[in-house]
């Protein structure tokens, strides 16, 4: 009995790294637009952005993987 392992997960959890790679390199760019057009001295929006996406996505993963009641 030959079975094939199920790689549903393995490609569900890299399309969500690619997301998330993608997802810190705009937030990260959107944030330098943001602080050249508000003219900030220090780079708030690079550091608020990409924090903001890091914690939707740990938040995404523990309820998708936490266990259903």
């Amino acid at each position: 009995m030959n079975k094939k392992p199920d790689n549903s997960i393995l490609w569900r959890y890299a399309g969500l790294a690619t997301q998330f790679l993608v997802g810190i390199g705009l937030f990260v760019f959107i944030g330098m637009k943001t602080d050249e057009w508000l003219k900030f001295r220090t780079p708030i929006a690079v550091w608020v952005l990409p924090l903001l996406l890091i914690v939707t996505v740990i938040y995404k993963v523990v309820k998708d993987t936490a266990k259903k009641k």
